[in-house]
């Protein structure tokens, strides 16, 4: 996997930083699976979304 993340993805990881501690902690299986979901994002609020879940994956 390209260690290099979508910038607009690594900035709203950078707002959360409970959604990023999850994202470094994923196989590389999963953070492939949500890469893959980032690529698919048309807009802000959706990004925002997509990272918001990640966090709550911790729960």
């Amino acid at each position: 996997m390209s260690t290099e993340l979508p910038l607009g993805f690594g900035m709203a990881l950078a707002q959360n930083e409970a959604a990023m501690r999850r994202f470094e902690h994923m196989s590389e299986e999963e953070k492939q699976a949500v890469l893959d979901q980032v690529h698919r994002v048309r807009s802000k609020a959706e990004m925002r979304r997509l990272v918001s879940g990640l966090s709550d994956r911790l729960q």
